[in-house]
């Protein structure tokens, strides 16, 4: 189960967490322990924007820091960033997409405030992978709606979300 502690931002920011872990408002939150079907699609994921990197312009990360606030950095478990903005080691600019995939310890809530969190940071593509049920749903309105299809058409990107679990071994 995740746990939180009381830190100063400085400390978090200087700080190597084994997973990294998100902070919020003053208080370190460690991530669920990600299991083989969490690692699966993770890599699953990141390999299909990665063979695209090049034609759509992006960069694709894993457990990349995002500030999404002041005193709020999570990280995504994939990160998908326009290659045209600066490379930044803590991500400041609102990524192309970010991906959450979810671990048996995730809660409704956490899950939500994240997805609140990066909708506030402005970020455009924001999906939440359910391994057990295979099941893409992306964030819009407040609310999870299942989805078949990624599209960012100023990045030239449409696909059916079923080429990402296509790769899964």
């Amino acid at each position: 189960m995740a746990t939180t502690t009381r830190v100063p931002l400085e400390v978090y920011l200087h700080s190597f967490y084994e997973p990294d872990a998100e902070f919020v408002d003053g208080e370190i939150e460690e991530r669920p322990m990600g299991e083989y079907d969490h690692a699966t699609w993770q890599q699953a994921i990141c390999y299909w924007f990665q063979q695209h990197a090049k034609d759509w312009s992006i960069r694709v990360k894993p457990e990349l820091r995002v500030q999404v606030a002041p005193k709020r950095f999570m990280v995504p478990d994939v990160t998908v960033l326009d290659r045209n903005l600066p490379t930044e080691q803590i991500i400041t600019h609102p990524p192309v997409a970010v991906f959450e995939v979810l671990s048996s310890e995730d809660t409704v809530r956490r899950l939500m405030r994240k997805l609140n969190d990066y909708h506030a940071m402005g970020i455009p593509e924001i999906w939440v992978v359910d391994p057990e049920t295979k099941v893409f749903s992306r964030f819009e309105d407040g609310q999870l709606v299942r989805r078949n299809n990624f599209s960012f058409p100023s990045k030239g990107i449409d696909f059916a979300t079923s080429q990402i679990e296509d790769l899964l071994d």
